[in-house]
């Protein structure tokens, strides 16, 4: 080598150990407006998670080695691994766990790459590979950040190139480490007619799991959505606090696990348990997204941030205003014909509901679903209680200008129909086992695509009953039992929990391609069935089967932490409740409807006039005050769980000109006890007129009524009103001037 030869090699040499001594990490970035999640590629080629929180700018420097921990007695470095899999060098739950068919049941994870693309102007896509150090088994971590929303998805993708089959034991959708002083977990759980409590507690040493195994109904008891609020309780408009929300319609399993290190590892995904996946060679299993905001302003804004990302992007029509709805379910049941139907159609019309749906027992003809023990699956008009058919209806409907819908439950079937005698293959059942009847009804095996088929042609004759039929009821009444698919192969068996939902999102896929303008609602005995997963697909929700207002107050407030109230179906129904026998007054029930998608569970003719009179004045306000409602931010002020016996909040529209409160007194106050609130959220450089909505007989709640405020005196001041029995509420319009 010449000296001018090795004179160049020795710059060469020089400069690269220059660059290496800075030591600068390798960092990949996803950023929102107002978010940021940081992640670096050390050393020994393992990527490591190091932040996410508010957004921040800069060269990486603090992560050179933020979080590095060493294990005891030894010199290895550990860092929090953006997908922790078994064996790498950490006790905490694993994101991944595979077996090989040598036997190796451990993972090493090493990044290979990542790209980043714009799916539009307001959706950044990151895209990173893993792979195993020793095996040709790679990872695709998948981050989509909604910019103005301030949300970011994570969903994770695992193929096989090895020449031999793959177990796959668990495949998580996401892993969060958190370091902090304290943790309060805020997470919603219940049961029928009582969904969405929420509980918040103090996250301790060990592993908190919040889970399902029911298959269908899967949200029923626990909701995958949840709340993570560090170094103290979780307040509204203070404080840091994560939000998270798994898109996932079967069985689930959240973790939360605080190490010896005092660090939170949170999982969240499809539930391991009897669900061990075969991936053939070239096979790919993806998991569902996973989505997470951050807020340093306390958990407001995080519910604000996810009904702002729901009305766009995860639900059909989110920008559309929803109807007035007349539910015939609590009015009717199953006892109906033409004239009962047309009767209430027509009081539906004096009274300004837009849109009559008809629910359960229209259908059946050798076995007539004149109760919930026959017909289900027999898609065909009933002839004995419609003998003209649906048309004939919907035509009724739309000369008194209201829209017409239809209740249908095409996952389940009645022992007692056509369809069961003609294919038992299609039943949920475990080989060699009888299939346990819940509800007098059994599921139809939606691993199977002759099952797909069949209900997305269900869906199709059902439409073509009529062309004027803009609205479906989609419910799903029991969840799984006795697991097991006629369809799948025997050694494919723990397929059965994801293969089912991912039938269930093929069948909405293809319905939604074919009948994009149709509202689908999501229901599933109430809120079964409340997640990201399916509602992308749907218009709205049923909350609750429960609608008396006093538990609906609970119920939504829980669900509205993380569902927006436009897709929220809320409706005055009868006195007494029919759930919980209890009576409240008219103007209650429409108080607490009004805060959602306003509809009515009853029989119009059950009311008397002078409530038909209030009905009506009511759905006109509510006519004024829809878009603010549906569209609106989110502030909540006194929680139904404070113990002070108010419930509080308001609906603010985005240009902060017009805003909706509501407050309600949910137990009797002594004298001395009076409502006083402010009004975090308005603009304080503008004023408003406040008009009080819905009162009675002329008595107000609110001195101020038809008077103007400025935001100033309204947010650091507040109003005080006078409602201090149960059952006692107001709703405020408050209009910029």
């Amino acid at each position: 080598m010449t000296l001018k030869k090795r004179f160049i090699a020795l710059l060469f040499i020089c400069f690269t150990i220059a660059l290496t001594g800075q030591n600068k990490p390798d960092i990949i970035q996803i950023n929102t407006d107002q978010l940021s999640i940081i992640l670096s590629i050390k050393d020994d080629g393992r990527l490591a998670f190091q932040y996410f929180g508010r957004k921040i700018s800069g060269d990486g420097a603090l992560f050179e080695q933020y979080r590095t921990r060493f294990l005891p007695d030894t010199q290895y470095p550990v860092w929090n691994e953006v997908y922790p899999a078994y064996g790498a060098r950490s006790f905490i739950e694993p994101a991944l766990q595979l077996t090989h068919p040598n036997g190796v049941l451990t993972t090493e994870l090493t990044y290979r790459s990542h790209s980043k693309r714009a799916i539009d102007n307001n959706i950044e896509e990151t895209h990173i590979r893993l792979k195993d150090k020793r095996y040709e088994v790679y990872i695709d971590v998948c981050l989509k950040a909604y910019q103005k929303e301030n949300i970011i998805s994570e969903s994770v993708r695992i193929k096989n190139e090895e020449k031999n089959p793959l177990l796959v034991q668990k495949l998580a959708s996401s892993y969060l480490p958190l370091h902090a002083n304290a943790y309060y977990l805020t997470h919603f759980h219940g049961t029928w007619a009582a969904e969405m409590n929420l509980t918040e507690e103090a996250l301790t040493t060990g592993i908190k799991l919040i889970e399902t195994k029911k298959g269908v109904r899967a949200t029923q008891s626990e909701n995958p959505s949840f709340l993570l609020s560090l170094n103290g309780k979780a307040n509204e408009e203070s404080g840091e606090v994560y939000g998270g929300s798994l898109a996932w319609s079967g069985n689930y399993q959240l973790s939360f696990q605080i190490d010896e290190s005092g660090i939170l590892h949170t999982l969240a995904g499809m539930n391991p348990f009897a669900s061990s996946y075969t991936l053939e060679k070239n096979e790919a299993l993806e998991s569902p997204e996973m989505l997470w905001t951050y807020s340093w302003n306390g958990k407001g804004q995080v519910s604000r941030n996810f009904h702002r990302w729901a009305r766009k992007y995860g639900m059909q029509h989110g920008d559309v205003e929803r109807p007035i709805v007349l539910n015939s379910w609590e009015g009717a049941y199953f006892n109906f014909n033409d004239s009962i139907l047309t009767s209430m159609i027509d009081d539906a019309a004096e009274l300004g509901v837009e849109l009559f749906v008809l629910d359960d027992g229209w259908f059946g003809n050798k076995y007539p679903r004149d109760n919930d023990k026959a017909g289900l699956g027999d898609w065909q008009t009933n002839t004995k209680k419609l003998p003209g058919g649906i048309h004939p209806l919907a035509e009724y409907a739309h000369t008194k200008n209201v829209d017409f819908g239809i209740w249908i439950e095409p996952e389940m079937v009645n022992p007692k129909s056509e369809l069961a005698e003609k294919n038992p293959g299609w039943i949920v059942r475990s080989k060699g086992r009888e299939p346990y009847v819940m509800r007098n009804q059994w599921i139809l095996d939606l691993t199977n695509p002759q099952v797909q088929d069949f209900i997305v042609d269900t869906f199709d004759e059902i439409i073509r009953l009529s062309p004027l039929i803009s609205y479906v009821k989609w419910d799903a009444n029991r969840h799984v039992e006795n697991a097991g698919s006629s369809y799948l192969k025997e050694e494919e068996q723990s397929h059965f929990w994801i293969d089912y939902v991912q039938g269930l999102y093929t069948v909405y896929e293809r319905i939604r391609k074919k009948h994009p303008d149709i509202s689908i609602q999501l229901c599933s005995s109430g809120g079964g069935r409340l997640d990201y997963g399916a509602l992308r697909f749907h218009d709205e929700f049923w909350a609750s089967d429960n609608t008396n207002p006093l538990n609906r107050i609970f119920i939504q407030y829980g669900t509205n932490h993380l569902f927006p109230a436009i897709g929220t179906g809320s409706h005055v129904s009868a006195n007494p409740n029919h759930q919980t026998g209890m009576s409240s007054p008219l103007k209650f029930r429409f108080d607490v409807a009004m805060s959602g998608r306003l509809g009515l569970e009853l029989q119009p003719k059950d009311m008397t006039e002078k409530e038909k009179d209030f009905a009506a004045k009511a759905i006109v306000h509510y006519k004024r005050i829809r878009p603010v409602v549906q569209f609106g931010d989110l502030y909540r002020y006194h929680s139904p769980y404070d113990g002070s016996g108010w419930t509080s909040f308001m609906y603010i529209s985005e240009k902060k000109d017009k805003a909706v409160f509501f407050a309600y007194s949910i137990q009797h106050h002594e004298r001395t006890k009076f409502f006083e609130c402010k009004l975090n959220g308005l603009d304080t450089k503008k004023k408003y007129r406040i008009t009080e909505l819905n009162t009675n007989n002329g008595i107000k709640s609110f001195w101020g009524d038809g008077k103007i405020f400025t935001g100033e005196e309204l947010a650091y001041v507040g109003i005080n009103l006078s409602i201090r029995y149960l059952y006692e509420s107001t709703v405020l319009l408050l209009e910029e001037i």
